[in-house]
């Protein structure tokens, strides 16, 4: 089994930059493609981006691309989303998220799930 933990959520100004981390328990971490989600008050739960087991694929969602990026240290059992450019409807709870297949859009593709972190994006 594994536990996710995300950390870096916070409120910012639009154009800022935000790195959120999620730390993984666990020796298994290299095994698990990981991904990033976020939910809005009232919407569904969305794609952000995904990375492959070692690192090699990684994949954005179209509302993120050029902005964002997912990056992965198996030696730290932590991947991290550097957030750039942020505009206000990247307002969400960010959730970080390890499958034992390969990286994917798709939620259920993955097994484990963190309890999410908020990043508000307000002037």
């Amino acid at each position: 089994q594994v536990q996710l933990v995300e950390s870096g959520g916070g409120l910012v100004q639009p154009g800022d930059s935000l790195r959120l981390a999620c730390a993984a328990s666990g020796r298994t971490f290299s095994t698990y493609a990981m991904g990033w989600f976020r939910q809005a008050p009232g919407k569904e739960r969305e794609f952000v981006a995904c990375i492959s087991q070692d690192g090699a694929s990684a994949f954005t969602g179209d509302s993120v691309k050029g902005r964002f990026t997912i990056s992965r240290d198996n030696a730290k059992n932590t991947v991290y989303l550097q957030m750039n450019s942020l505009k206000p409807e990247d307002t969400a709870v960010y959730y970080c998220a390890a499958g034992r297949f390969g990286a994917s859009s798709l939620s259920q593709s993955y097994d484990y799930w963190g309890q999410g972190t908020q990043v508000t994006v307000s002037s």
